[in-house]
């Protein structure tokens, strides 16, 4: 915005300066005075007539701001408009929120957002993805730019496989026997926590009873993976704590 000390003079202040001066030759011809007040007023009058044309023009343009914007609001889907989730990420920047996800999980942050999108707006006939793409920027703060269906499936497909591959590398390490129960127990800790994490920040709201109740469950389960795959593979079981050597069944 240009500095007001440094702008030009205004058009109808330099017409008042010249009226102010007009008298002093009408003066020394004796017969100007009356005709240069009146020219004065005229041009005052000017000026009041072209600021009101300014100041209508302004509320018109406002007017016609306000309808463009309700125009867009009205274009929005409803259910995209009561969208909630992602709403503790208003102001968050994609580069932020994708090295987050980069430095604990294989996903991105375009994979996470679109595979939940994906998920709620699912219906008996397929998952919505034209009303995603096109509406991308208004359901996820970090995301800028509309996507096409055809993009909206990649990223969705992209989640799936890496999921799927990152299923199959915990679940090899888990049965393999390269980790003893308490090993697994505080690599289930470390995860749970950043998949906790995630729920949160997506608006779910988390019970602590319900989390500790969430964890034992989980710990339960890898302590049978562990034991069924020891029986799998026909090894026996050493402790780590005294060396005794058992049946998996034992453990």
């Amino acid at each position: 915005m240009t500095d007001p000390s440094g702008s030009p003079a205004d058009p109808a202040d330099s017409g008042a300066d010249t009226a102010d001066a007009a008298p002093a030759d009408a003066d020394l011809d004796g017969d100007g005075g009356d005709t240069t007040d009146s020219d004065a007023d005229t041009a005052a009058g000017d000026t009041d007539s072209a600021d009101a044309e300014d100041v209508a023009a302004g509320d018109t343009d406002s007017a016609d701001a306000e309808d463009v914007d309700a125009a867009d609001a009205e274009d929005v889907p409803r259910d995209v408009r009561k969208y909630e989730r992602f709403k503790k990420m208003d102001g968050a920047r994609y580069e932020r929120v994708n090295e987050f996800l980069r430095d604990r999980t294989y996903i991105t942050a375009r994979e996470w957002a679109i595979a939940r999108l994906c998920a709620d707006f699912r219906t008996e006939t397929g998952v919505e993805m034209t009303k995603i793409g096109e509406n991308l920027p208004e359901l996820v703060p970090f995301m800028t730019d509309t996507y096409t269906p055809q993009a909206v499936n990649q990223a969705r497909y992209s989640f799936e496989e890496k999921v799927t591959k990152a299923g199959a590398t915990f679940l090899y390490g888990a049965m393999s026997g390269f980790f003893t129960a308490e090993d697994l127990d505080e690599m289930m800790y470390e995860v749970t926590e950043v998949a906790k994490f995630l729920l949160e920040v997506e608006g779910v709201d988390l019970a602590v009873a319900d989390e500790l109740e969430a964890e034992d469950r989980i710990s339960e389960v890898m302590r049978e993976v562990r034991t069924s795959s020891a029986d799998l593979r026909g090894e026996e079981v050493r402790c780590p704590e005294c060396g005794h050597v058992h049946e998996p069944s034992e453990q």
